[in-house]
């Protein structure tokens, strides 16, 4: 007899609808799973057959086959454990065909005794199924917070196969989930990362911070030892903006794929920091694999990338940096395919002035040669300076700073202001895929970035003085537009241009 259930597989961040049919037939007892299967799919034989023996049901000792349709997809992973199972069983009449049954999609890793464990991309899983008219999916119990996330879809919590064996057979209903309507409220009181009342000193730092939060610029700090750059990078977090639900969809999908996704924290609300250290491969960072996953930078998409010591890092690495810092995805290639990834973050990296550390600091004097000096330096690539918006001294702080009783400004006060900046560019982006003015192009600064005239003469000779390249012109103007948009003015005035190029980079040995 044959039979037929639908699951679903995960395609990079999207879904992909699979069919799994289970042929039982006459003859030597076998159980074959055709289809592409990998091993987490191939040893789903034992799984199941143990599952649906301690679930009071009788393993049908026939020739089995079952099919993942597409048949050219590759299949990873144990999610098709149920709807294996729940074939078999209709295939040997324990479970009546239905309606119900063609018209759901049925997810979930099978334990030895029959529970139903966690898998990883439901949310994908669950937002291909709304695209495709599914109306019904039955999950793992843990994951049906997760789930809920999709509107318009009837999700069955399933702690065990035997209780899904019931509902089908029509004897105990599971109880359809009811989704938390408090799930996708702001929690305005949430804020991650070092305090800045905490940091004394180095308030043009804090402003650049300021800056680089409010349209989502690029950062690089330059410091001596001890001077604070970890300290303020790991302070960023508690500055930026709240994430809008798209943006807290777009990343909860990417750690849901990852299998990083808290089950007690469906929804990711908080903006990613993440801080591989230097000795971090290619793959770790852009993603990819044998099976391609996620890199740190795709995992940090909407939030902080933080690269500290960023002379330190390999050279290929850095230089992997160059297009996702443009076209805000990265592309993994295989010989089986490719698979893009979201990679929309913010860079904020720190680096020494050389080796020692000391060079330019007034109180110790640096050991280095001009030649290793110079030898550091390069080590970070000129286009990949030019793709870094703000460049700031961070100079080591005198003791009268350190020991200064008085309230610094602290991080709620700051992320007023910049939340105010990031509604007045959603207000006037709106209409476009664009959230901030990092990610504009050529045609957006040509639209809203409007220059009074002691702008234009300031830009003009900046131009001719600092010899900046086209991107170079279009990232100050951008600049220009969130310091801007900090002091409320719709026009970008000459005291605005002026700040923007004070952070472009002044010295290359």
């Amino acid at each position: 007899m044959l039979s037929m259930a639908r699951s679903c597989a995960v395609v990079g961040l999207e879904g992909a609808l699979i069919e799994v049919e289970v042929d039982l037939a006459t003859g030597m007892s076998a159980f074959t799973i055709v289809g592409l299967p990998d091993a987490a799919v191939n040893e789903a034989k034992d799984r199941v057959r143990a599952a649906i023996k301690n679930s009071n049901c009788s393993f049908p000792f026939k020739r089995i086959t079952v099919n993942l349709a597409p048949a050219d997809l590759r299949k990873e992973g144990p999610v098709y454990d149920l709807p294996i199972a729940i074939g078999i069983l209709i295939a040997s009449e324990q479970i009546a065909d239905s309606e119900l049954i063609h018209n759901a999609l049925f997810l979930g890793e099978l334990s030895l005794d029959g529970s139903v464990r966690h898998t990883n991309g439901v949310l994908p899983m669950v937002a291909l199924a709304r695209e495709r008219h599914v109306k019904t999916v039955f999950v793992p119990a843990v994951d049906a917070l997760e789930a809920t996330l999709v509107e318009g879809i009837d999700v069955y919590p399933v702690e065990t196969l035997y209780q899904l064996i019931e509902h089908l057979n029509g004897a105990t209903m599971i109880q359809q989930y009811t989704r938390d309507m408090t799930l996708l409220d702001h929690d305005s009181e949430l804020h991650i990362g070092q305090e800045m009342s905490a940091i004394r000193g180095q308030e043009h730092v804090k402003r650049a911070l300021e800056v680089a939060a409010s349209g989502g610029h690029n950062l690089l700090m330059s410091g001596p030892p001890g001077s604070g750059k970890t300290l303020l990078a790991r302070a960023v977090p508690s500055i930026l903006p709240r994430m809008l639900i798209e943006e807290a969809l777009e990343v909860t999908k990417i750690y849901s794929v990852s299998g990083m996704l808290s089950s007690d924290v469906p929804l990711i609300r908080q903006r990613s920091f993440r801080a591989p250290h230097h000795t971090i491969s290619h793959a770790g960072l852009v993603g990819g694999g044998r099976i391609p996953r996620p890199g740190e930078i795709s995992l940090a998409h909407r939030g902080v990338l933080f690269l500290d010591e960023l002379p330190e890092f390999g050279q290929n690495v850095l230089e992997v940096l160059r297009q996702p810092l443009e076209d805000k995805v990265v592309t993994i290639s295989r010989a089986q395919g490719s698979i893009t990834y979201p990679a929309n973050f913010m860079l904020v990296a720190a680096m020494n002035p050389c080796p020692c550390g000391f060079y330019g600091d007034p109180v110790r004097e640096c050991t280095c040669s001009a030649t290793s000096i110079a030898r550091y330096q390069k080590r970070i690539s000129g286009p990949l300076l030019d793709r870094i918006d703000i460049h700031i001294e961070v100079p080591r702080v005198d003791y009268e700073k350190l020991a200064d009783k008085r309230n610094a400004e602290s991080s709620a006060t700051i992320q007023a202001r910049v939340q105010q900046a990031r509604e007045r560019q959603l207000q006037r982006l709106k209409g476009t895929n664009l959230t901030c003015n990092a990610e504009m192009g050529p045609a957006e600064v040509r639209n809203f970035c409007d220059v009074d005239n002691g702008g234009e003469k300031l830009l003009k000779a900046a131009m001719q003085q600092l010899h900046l390249s086209a991107r170079a012109f279009h990232r100050v103007l951008k600049l220009a537009r969130t310091i801007a948009d900090l002091a409320g003015c719709d026009i970008i005035a000459a005291n605005h241009v002026a700040e923007a190029i004070q952070y472009r980079p002044k010295i290359r040995i």
